[in-house]
């Protein structure tokens, strides 16, 4: 666990520290396009976090190998060659999308190919668990294909939930989250090695995205633009390709006792085919909706337009943060209630704790008046919205409900949508020009 944790630091540290002056570089090279329509944000920001993202991973991959059990992931597994390689590929269409906007069938193909490289390495799916049915071996064609779809429904699925500040990462640092836990109990628990490059590729993913948060939580400075998003979406895929199928029963000594306990206790094999599919409940369904709505009225499903669920919240009165809030404990509730099915008695509390949380959490959220409130003690180190009305009146702040400070989505204090006002880029004080100019204090 010590290495893992080392991993994930060095990949989270590089991430952060080559996010400053990516951003400025993006800046230089004009990756900083105008305000559109379905922008939530209203001041231009650049691009091209996924740089930053790339050299995390390619960190945290170059440390593994070097420590003394992590390196047998290198020897006896090319997975994470494979995993590095088809990363380069689908990064490189990233950069240049969010430099240029290529095509959408363009990058399409692109995600194939990566996906295309990958298998051809040897990160695809061998066979299937299926309940009543037992392991049911692919040919060669038929798992390059299912692997190839699930490589790119989930990069879309990340790309389309990525529209506010925050939201792609923290929700798919959350999913890494759960399928560290399952991947990693697969490998220590059961002694079943094939798990560990799963394993990696989460701890690895979470600190890309871990590094990336601070510079993207809103107001964002930077966005991670498709060079992050689509490549945060294959290293997702990778992991739950490199785990499905992986898992042998017989190896997990699951078959002993009565039927009932063998049944119980055969949850773990079959949570391969289902955990992908829980970590990407959220963003699969906003691309599902996404892709109805814009045929139904006739457009193309690669049409870009402002119906996401992110979108809806903002719409019914939820502020920025607040709407970022509610999708992490969706996530959150999905991702860690499917993963109570495989954790053993001892660890199960850690996780009914975490969708226990999760669910008040999201309670409190969806709640339209409740607005929190810091006690008394804690009042002088919170930003003013979330003091009581006379401690923020008293230090000549306006209160939170007549604030209405405007943040790049546009909102107008808590609740209300204010006009928003594109602001062309290079003029001072925006988010994209502060990284050459002071960077405004009133936010």
């Amino acid at each position: 666990m010590r290495e893992y944790l080392l991993t994930l630091c060095v990949t989270a540290a590089v991430t952060y520290l080559l996010t400053g002056p990516v951003r400025k570089f993006a800046i230089v090279a004009g990756a900083m396009p105008e305000i559109r329509a379905r922008d939530v944000h209203r001041e231009p920001t650049p691009r091209l976090g996924g740089i930053a993202m790339f050299f995390g991973l390619c960190a945290g991959l170059l440390v593994a190998d070097h420590l003394t059990n992590l390196s047998e992931v290198f020897e006896t597994s090319n997975e994470p060659r494979a995993l590095l390689s088809g990363a380069a590929v689908i990064w490189l269409i990233g950069v240049l999308d969010d430099k240029f906007e290529i095509d959408a069938l363009i990058k399409l193909g692109g995600q194939m190919i990566a996906a295309g490289v990958m298998v051809v390495q040897g990160l695809t799916i061998l066979w299937i668990p299926l309940p009543g049915v037992g392991n049911v071996a692919l040919t060669q064609w038929q798992g390059t294909l299912l692997t190839v779809a699930l490589v790119v429904i989930t990069i879309n699925a990340v790309n389309f939930v990525d529209g506010l500040d925050g939201l792609a990462a923290g929700m798919v640092c959350i999913a890494a989250a759960a399928f560290f836990m399952y991947a990693y109990r697969i490998w220590y628990s059961y002694g079943i090695e094939a798990a560990a490059p799963a394993s990696l590729f989460a701890a690895i993913l979470m600190g890309m995205c871990l590094g990336f948060l601070p510079h993207n939580m809103h107001p964002a400075r930077i966005f991670m633009g498709d060079s992050g998003s689509m490549l945060i979406g294959l290293v997702l895929a990778a992991g739950a390709i490199s785990v499905t199928g992986q898992v042998d029963p017989d190896a997990m000594r699951l078959f002993s006792g009565s039927e009932r306990n063998t049944v119980h206790q055969m949850v773990p094999v079959y949570i391969p085919l289902l955990m992908p599919l829980t970590i990407i409940a959220i963003p699969a369904a906003d691309l599902i909706l996404a892709i109805v709505r814009r045929t139904w009225r006739g457009q193309s499903p690669f049409a870009a337009d402002r119906g996401h669920l992110h979108h809806r919240l903002l719409e019914i009165g939820h502020s920025h943060s607040r709407a970022v809030l509610i999708m992490y404990f969706f996530s959150a509730l999905i991702a860690f209630g499917a993963l109570a099915y495989s954790v053993n008695a001892a660890s199960m509390w850690i996780v009914l704790s975490v969708v226990f949380l999760s669910a008040i959490g999201l309670v409190l959220l969806l709640l339209p008046r409740f607005t929190p409130r810091a006690p008394r003690w804690a009042e002088r180190f919170v930003p003013p919205r979330y003091r009581r009305r006379e401690a923020a009146v008293a230090e000549g702040a306006p209160p939170a409900a007549e604030a209405g400070t405007t943040s790049e989505t546009g909102e107008a204090g808590e609740g209300t949508t204010g006009d928003r006002v594109p602001v062309a880029a290079g003029v001072s004080g925006v988010n994209g020009a502060t990284a050459v100019g002071p960077r405004s204090r009133t936010r």
